[in-house]
């Protein structure tokens, strides 16, 4: 059974942000829902790219896919670098690294509570979210 997200804005945003991600060859790709560890947002989305040229790649391919269905970025840190780029979409944090600064930080670690959805690198589309997301 499919369990859908309770607003169907957040997990049109969610599912939109996975494909993009998807769409420019994203690697390791999770979704954890922090809705009920976090007073800021509900799900992070963590994928690598491995150089700086495909975290900006991911970046600006969510950005522009987003921008296109009429939702808009509210803010986003480290565009210029592409080690780290968060993008924030209110009910969605989008964290794209650079595969050895991810292995760094660890961020899966310190939210270990979260359920979790690892997307396999062999999946190209997602339509829903498991049970539970």
């Amino acid at each position: 059974m499919i369990l859908a997200i309770n607003q169907p804005e957040t997990r049109n945003t969610v599912l939109q942000c996975i494909n993009a991600a998807l769409g420019r060859k994203a690697k390791n790709l999770t979704i954890l829902k922090v809705k009920e560890l976090s007073s800021f947002t509900d799900y992070f989305i963590i994928c690598s790219g491995t150089s700086d040229r495909q975290v900006k790649a991911i970046a600006g391919f969510i950005e522009e896919t987003l921008k296109k269905s009429g939702i808009h970025l509210l803010g986003i840190e480290g565009k210029n670098s592409g080690n780290w780029i968060l993008m924030d979409y209110g009910d969605v944090i989008i964290h794209i690294f650079y595969e050895p600064t991810r292995e760094f930080y660890d961020i899966e670690r310190l939210w270990s509570d979260a359920p979790r959805m690892i997307i396999e690198e062999s999946v190209e589309k997602i339509t829903s979210l498991d049970n539970g997301m």
